[in-house]
């Protein structure tokens, strides 16, 4: 256990607990009485709330009340790995193919047969009902009281695990959805099943993304429900909160009744740790980068963490508000390879937390990226999880001679190509955030964490020309610690259609936003949450007519600010073109608790560097090996430098230069 951060004055009573479940380690983050304390432990990837329970006992005990803030990837994996229930969706007659029709997109552009995921919901079981609503909510056609009296029947048959519900204009008026959800409701007393509806789930037009995303939510419903349900009986907590997609966290009732929220659960706490601490270190732009386990998740923040409604998963369309983040299959635990053709890969497969790399010592035959770092002497056998642990290094050499020896080259050349494989998939995703979308990665600094980020960092920041990269204190839990500096949030939308002509649209705009508020503000007080702390923010996704994709833009002189936004976004504004207001959102927020982190005390302590060998750019180096708990704030060193710590180590190459702030961030600078 670690002990590295500390906190000022907690207002809160109850002591917190962050958890955040990796593919390789399940992190946890606790702070009571104004510090924080740390532990990671081994995931278990056959059931990740044991992870949780057992990391719980031993952080707590059995007796102290807390309360539980969770991030969790069941929900992705589900989607991932197909996982989730057998959906039945019911939708309108003669539409229950939209699932499979989508966007007539080309999923490969130069393919000649283009090849796209399947849908989560085979052909036969859609069911298609009589019933028709207009655009402006009209009902042009009555529901088959006579087919609603059946429908129940014909979903038993079909052995349903879960329902989704998603006919279309429910966005205007979610009548014919409720008839049909209580249709199905009462039908199955007796045996019932988690039923998702769209006008629920996200009450906006585009009816292939709001049927795919009640779908989404409908698939992974008993999933998360069994998951949670464990969480909340066993944990022991007095509240449970999850981590949701968009950066603020929501009650764990809510997440078991719409768990599409939760796909990003935690890389969305990274990216608000991160730039928490960036903050503290003087820079409001940076790139998080958060290499974990099995992958590496990348996400821009010009001064705020960065949202988006074009998500997918898995092949899937989710409508939902999520950080911009962009994964890839790189990660400490992403094993190599020598394919057909003879040139080397290094994931997406991934050894995870059974049987680990290597030094392990765990069962491990395939070399993995952190068997490299070994290797190569930047990631000490003698200092694992702050010297709790020792890695075999001794057992990489046999594996390692057999992709070396694929490949022509001695062990050291083949482990720095697995990093520099690796390096290379990294440095496309932080290109595919800023690069891709304007940024220049000159104006943001890259802050590192995940277990293995602090590793890679120096190098992906010299390739991207960017000039500082930063590590956080104990950044293996940074995930986990961003958690704690969520707000909790409810965001809801309805589409409303309304063009910038119309004589009493912004009266029409005020109802319907005061009515969406007092919504988000009602939920969140039945929640629990004060209603004196919450704040909200009013959004309209707009476009000029004509447009078929929207800009989100404040309420607040929303027509001169889509203008603003357009004219940013795509170069040119049309002044004189109607603006649309198309969907509108409001976002009710209240504060997370106070972290308080206080500043390192300046005394520190005396630093006492180990001489050891490692290999760099194919040649031996002499380098020294520094505890992070003796550098005091100002300390400076020059590469090569390796840096250990409880949650993760950093690696500082011969031609940077490291300092230490006030707040204990690392900052790394090339020479």
């Amino acid at each position: 256990m670690s002990t590295s951060m500390s906190a000022g004055p907690e207002r809160a009573s109850t002591p917190l607990l962050a958890v955040d479940t990796g593919g390789t380690f399940t992190d946890l983050v606790l702070l009571v009485d104004g510090t924080i304390r740390t532990l990671k432990v081994p995931s278990t990837p056959h059931d990740p709330s044991q992870a949780v329970i057992d990391g719980i006992r031993e952080i707590l005990g059995e007796s102290e009340e807390f309360a539980l803030l969770h991030g969790s990837t069941v929900a992705t994996n589900a989607l991932l790995e197909r996982r989730g229930a057998r959906v039945i969706l019911v939708t309108n007659e003669g539409f229950e193919d939209v699932i499979e029709i989508g966007r007539q997109d080309r999923p490969q552009l130069y393919a000649l047969v283009g090849h796209r995921p399947p849908p989560l919901v085979d052909r036969d079981d859609r069911i298609g009902i009589p019933g028709r609503l207009g655009p402006q909510g009209e009902e042009i056609a009555p529901l088959d009281e006579a087919r609603l009296a059946n429908l129940a029947d014909e979903i038993r048959e079909l052995d349903a695990q879960a329902v989704a519900v998603s006919l279309l204009h429910s966005y205007a008026n979610a009548d014919h959805e409720r008839a049909v959800a209580d249709a199905i409701a009462d039908g199955l007393k007796s045996d019932p099943l988690p039923v998702s509806v769209s006008s629920d789930i996200v009450p906006e037009f585009r009816e292939f993304e709001r049927t795919s995303t009640t779908v989404l939510n409908a698939y992974v419903a008993p999933v998360m429900d069994r998951y949670l349900g464990r969480l909340a009986r066993e944990a022991g907590a007095t509240r449970v909160s999850i981590m949701g997609s968009n950066g603020g966290a929501l009650p764990i009732e809510r997440a078991r009744r719409e768990p599409v929220h939760t796909v990003l659960s935690g890389p969305a706490g990274g990216v608000v740790g991160a730039l928490a601490w960036a903050r503290r270190a003087g820079f409001e732009s940076v790139l998080s980068f958060d290499m974990g386990g099995t992958s590496t998740d990348v996400s821009l923040c010009p001064g705020r963490p960065l949202r988006t409604r074009e998500f997918s998963i898995g092949g899937q369309p989710a409508a939902i508000p999520v950080i911009d983040i962009h994964t890839v299959g790189a990660g400490g635990g992403s094993i190599a390879r020598v394919d057909a053709g003879g040139a080397l890969r290094v994931g997406p497969r991934s050894a995870g937390a059974q049987p680990g790399p290597i030094c392990y010592g765990h069962g491990g035959t395939e070399v993995t990226v952190t068997d490299a770092h070994v290797w190569l002497g930047r990631l000490p056998a003698d200092a694992f999880l702050g010297g709790t642990r020792t890695l075999d290094r001794a057992a990489i050499e046999t594996p390692l001679a057999g992709v070396a020896n694929a490949l022509g080259m001695s062990l050291d050349e083949a482990a720095e190509g697995v990093l520099a494989v690796a390096d290379t998939a990294m440095e496309r995703a932080l290109r595919v955030i800023s690069v891709e979308r304007g940024y220049d990665p000159v104006d943001f600094a890259v802050v590192a964490f995940g277990g293995a980020g602090a590793l890679h960092v120096a190098e992906l920041t010299g390739r991207l020309g960017a000039r500082t990269a930063l590590v956080p204190p104990d950044p293996g839990l940074l995930s986990a610690y961003g958690m704690l500096a969520s707000p909790v949030t409810q965001e809801v939308s309805r589409t409303v259609l309304l063009s910038s002509g119309t004589s009493d649209i912004e009266a029409q705009l005020e109802r319907s936003l005061d009515t969406l508020e007092r919504e988000a503000r009602a939920s969140m007080v039945e929640e629990g949450v004060d209603p004196d702390v919450l704040t909200a923010e009013r959004w309209i996704d707009a476009r000029y007519q004509g447009q078929s994709f929207e800009l989100s833009v404040p309420a607040d002189g929303w027509v001169e600010a889509f203008h603003a936004a357009h004219d940013e976004r795509y170069g040119y504004r049309r002044d004189e073109t109607t603006v649309e207001a198309v969907t509108l959102r409001v976002i009710a927020s209240a504060p997370p608790s106070e972290l308080g982190t206080s500043q390192m005390d300046a005394s520190g302590s005396a630093v006492e560097p180990r001489p050891i060998s490692v290999v760099y750019a194919g040649q031996p180096h002499e380098a020294i090996s520094v505890w992070r708990r003796d550098l005091g704030p100002g300390v400076t060193l020059p590469g090569p430098i390796v840096v250990q710590e409880y949650s993760g180590t950093a690696w500082v190459p011969p031609g940077w230069t490291m300092t230490v702030d006030a707040w204990g961030t690392l900052h790394l600078t090339a020479d």
